[in-house]
């Protein structure tokens, strides 16, 4: 375990460092645990059950020494998309079916980090995470809206509440103390927050707290607080399901996986570059996987890296885990000794917190980049975000995985092709459609493809290599194809690839391979076609299969030697 070996080889000098940062990052984990719990439709203290326990878990398994686990907002409105429909306003159940939703996302990333399937995130692409993330930072900012102004109103989707909360307000509904005190909070938040190394969330919530307490604003206002906490510690609990439970559940939590280990991946590689410590990716998802398997038998919620709290642990001088261990020993310090210290914490200041988060959370600048740089990418975030937003978070989250999927689909199923030649003054063979004068064998096609050879793409491969032979200037004998860009081969391209050879061989034609990697040959002599075409047919190098043919055939360049034997 990365955290059995961390502590044997522990430096003394580096304990007062971590338990410094550790009792700095309390100051943070205390506030925002309990905001994102109410974001994510479970009483505050669970949001400390989902902070205690994650992060004695990443300390024993996960393999970063600064990355701190927590509730995140991120994961708020996806938690909420699955509890609210299904709890039925019942507490006890909300909390039961968000700790299977972390069960189910651990146990998810403990499989795919165990099975070395670490990459699958990074088949979602940065528009597409663009759009959805800016999606549940959107319908996470409007859920936190009522809470701001002090009413409530039914949750309907994203849209339908912003609708509701706009009508509420011209109503007369607004609680002006309540949107006064969550206004006042969210400005401090985000002022301060321009100062790394001053908790702006402490000092905004500890003022909003004292100033309730104070003038009693919870019984003369109507300010909505926390209200006492329950003395002690989470215990294990086994989450029970209904039936109609588990294909929602399953979903969520597969949604909480993605979107948790993607986000961690990413700040772990920041943090790995900052600490020159490396990290594994399939170990970073199993240390995921374990923080959040061991928050759902704890009556926690799923949980993910932090963006806002790990900064704060490096800034304090955080060296290892150890700073979260100490984290967590506050934390549970504060539920035995103290549990109501918190009673008069206002709601809108919560909200206030889950608000600057979210607002953090939206990406501008890179849509902006993207758009200028390929527009047809920017519209796929938009459609993402749309899809959110309109749609609600899982499936909106489920429309981008299927959008990945078909621009993945795509980008392999059209792939770039063209016939090559050589080009005066310039080395090797070239695109004739970029050098139009370049020049051409009598009877020699030569033609790359750029892209893996798979069940999508086989038969337009053939389609292509036939339309070249046909528009070749001089009857055709050898076809060869320029296959470094082709990094695998399937059943069915094999296939396809047989039945392209019997068309060029029974038109007197030749098919040929330059440039075809080891990995892939081997693929086609497991499929037959090595031996079908022979290895003559086989070339290390374009050069080389255009020097034989030029051997064979007894035809020449027009002007020069090859240009690369």
């Amino acid at each position: 375990m990365p955290g059995v070996a961390t502590l044997r080889a522990y430096k003394l000098a580096w304990l007062p460092h971590d338990i410094f940062a550790g009792f700095v990052l309390t100051t943070m984990l205390v506030p925002v645990g309990i905001a994102y719990a109410a974001a994510s439709g479970v009483p505050g203290i669970y949001g400390l059950y989902a902070t205690i326990v994650p992060l004695l878990a990443y300390a024993l398994f996960g393999p970063s020494r600064i990355l701190v686990l927590g509730p995140d907002s991120s994961l708020a409105a996806i938690i909420l998309g699955v509890v609210l429909p299904l709890s039925g306003g019942d507490p006890a159940r909300a909390v039961a079916l968000a700790s299977a939703m972390a069960v189910v996302s651990g146990a998810l990333c403990i499989l795919f980090g165990v099975a070395r399937l670490g990459f699958v995130t990074e088949l979602l692409s940065k528009p597409i995470r663009y759009g959805y993330m800016n999606g549940i930072a959107l319908t996470v900012l409007i859920s936190q809206l009522p809470k701001l102004f002090g009413f409530s109103i039914e949750s309907d989707g994203p849209l339908r509440n912003l609708l509701a909360i706009g009508g509420a307000v011209v109503a007369g509904k607004t609680n002006w103390t309540s949107f006064a005190i969550g206004a006042a909070t969210l400005v401090a938040i985000l002022v301060l927050k321009r100062t790394p190394r001053i908790p702006g969330i402490l000092i905004a919530v500890v003022a909003a707290t004292l100033i309730v307490s104070i003038f009693d604003l919870s019984s003369r206002a109507g300010v909505a607080i926390l209200g006492p906490l329950p003395q002690g510690l989470p215990a294990f609990s086994i989450p029970w399901l209904t039936y109609k439970d588990i294909v929602p559940i399953l979903i969520g939590g597969g949604a909480c996986a993605v979107v948790s280990f993607a986000d961690t991946s990413v700040l772990s590689r920041v943090y790995a570059v900052r600490t020159g410590v490396a990290t594994n990716p399939n170990q970073e998802m199993i240390g995921l996987g374990a923080a959040n398997l061991a928050t759902g038998f704890f009556q926690g919620f799923p949980v993910s890296s932090s963006s806002s709290r790990t900064p704060v642990a490096e800034a304090s001088g955080a060296r290892t885990q150890l700073t979260g261990v100490v984290g967590a020993v506050a934390v549970a310090v504060l539920l035995i000794a103290a549990p109501n210290l918190l009673q008069h914490l206002p709601s809108p200041a919560l909200a206030a917190i889950v608000i600057a988060s979210a607002i953090g959370l939206i990406e501008i600048d890179g849509l902006v980049r993207i758009y200028r740089m390929q527009p047809w990418e920017f519209w796929l975030s938009i459609v993402c975000f749309a899809g959110v937003a309109v749609l609600g978070v899982i499936p909106g989250i489920g429309l981008a995985i299927g959008i990945a999927v078909v621009e993945f689909l795509w980008d392999g199923w059209r792939p770039y092709s063209t016939v090559l030649g050589r080009a005066k003054g310039v080395e090797g063979y070239h695109d004739i459609t970029r050098y139009p004068d370049a020049d051409r064998i009598a009877g020699l096609v030569l033609f790359r493809w750029d892209a893996p050879l798979f069940f999508a793409n086989a038969e337009l491969f053939k389609e292509r290599v036939l339309e070249a032979v046909a528009q070749s200037p001089t009857p055709v004998r050898w076809v060869v194809v320029a296959a470094e860009p082709v990094t695998s081969v399937d059943v069915t391209a094999a296939d396809t690839l047989a039945e392209l050879n019997d068309a060029l061989h029974a038109t007197g034609i030749e098919l040929r391979f330059a440039e075809l990697k080891d990995p892939v040959k081997d693929k086609l002599k497991r499929f037959g076609l090595f031996s079908e075409l022979g290895e003559g047919s086989f070339f290390p190098t374009v050069g080389a299969a255009v020097s034989i043919y030029l051997k064979t055939h007894s035809v020449a360049w027009l002007e020069s030697e090859d240009p690369r034997p």
